[in-house]
């Protein structure tokens, strides 16, 4: 059974606004696709573009579709990671922005912190999960801070494999106030090196490595980015929930044959795959008509009025 996002104005034919949207990733090309929305009575047509690793590829398509797109996405990475109350930027990231100067663009951080935290808790009071007494894992939480304190709402045993996944090293998080001193002290070095040493980019996305797969299968529930998932996950998960986003179609028959038992993705399904953050983030601002990220409530006000809800996905 497949429960997808759902709107309350959604029709076969739309008569109202048109919007596009563009996400320039520097992930692999081989995820590029094309989809479209609607939001009330706006249309938001979508698209995907890999650079494959190649940033002076996506600096050009920033600029070259800069004024031309309502809004853009920027996947493959994050603009900002957040320690404390601090907000680090990635060196890369900004000077990718420096592209742009009339176009909004959205790395997903705002629907991470919204939509990402709402779909935890309408899991749990709906019942689709129960959390309680289950073994979580979160492969990185520090660009998923809405997710991680979502979690730790819940009576579950948390483990952040930021510093497993991240950065190689065995050192399991087990406590949000755990992961906020790490935070504090790995993030401001985070930001400062290339991207492509913290998160897979390019060739890497299709690269595979089991790295202590001893953690996913003594996890219930595996949450987060599903290239993180994806690139280092044993090739059996037997009976696991997976929560997650940017999902093709490709990934969901691999997830079936791994034995997966139910998939969650935060993004609507369209034209059978899932869409990054960044690029629902960008489609939500394109319609509100602004030209720059909204704030938090403004996001939650858009959600709902939508009724933007997990799609899920009961393979066995």
């Amino acid at each position: 059974m497949q429960v997808s996002l759902f709107m309350d104005s959604v029709e076969t034919k739309n008569s109202g606004k048109k919007k596009t949207v563009i996400s320039i990733s520097i992930g692999s090309s081989k995820r590029d696709a094309r989809g479209s929305l609607l939001l009330g009575d706006t249309e938001v047509s979508l698209e995907r573009k890999g650079t494959d690793g190649d940033m002076e590829k996506a600096a050009q398509l920033l600029h070259f579709y800069d004024g031309k797109v309502d809004a853009m996405g920027l996947g493959g990475t994050d603009l900002y990671l957040v320690a404390g109350n601090r907000r680090y930027v990635f060196a890369e990231s900004a000077k990718l922005l420096k592209q742009v100067n009339d176009t909004p663009v959205l790395d997903g951080s705002g629907l991470k912190n919204t939509l990402e935290r709402m779909a935890i808790r309408y899991l749990a009071d709906a019942h689709v999960i129960d959390f309680n007494g289950k073994n979580v894992l979160l492969v990185c939480a520090v660009d998923r801070f809405g997710m991680a304190e979502a979690l730790a709402e819940q009576n579950c045993r948390l483990l952040f494999g930021d510093i497993i996944y991240g950065l190689g090293c065995n050192i399991p998080i087990r406590s949000l106030a755990a992961l906020r001193r790490w935070a504090s002290v790995l993030v401001p070095i985070i930001t400062r090196l290339p991207i492509k040493w913290m998160y897979p980019t390019g060739k890497k996305q299709d690269s595979h490595i089991s790295r202590h797969p001893e953690y996913f299968a003594d996890s219930d529930v595996i949450a987060g980015d599903f290239l993180f998932v994806k690139r280092f996950m044993p090739t059996r998960l037997s009976g696991k929930t997976i929560i997650t986003n940017t999902v093709t179609a490709a990934d969901r028959k691999m997830l079936q044959d791994a034995g997966v038992k139910t998939l969650i993705t935060t993004t609507p399904c369209l034209q059978g795959r899932s869409f990054g953050t960044n690029v629902l983030e960008a489609a939500i601002v394109a319609a509100s008509g602004s030209k720059k990220a909204l704030q938090p409530e403004e996001y939650e006000v858009f959600i709902r009025k939508y009724k933007i809800m997990p799609s899920i996905e009961h393979f066995q």
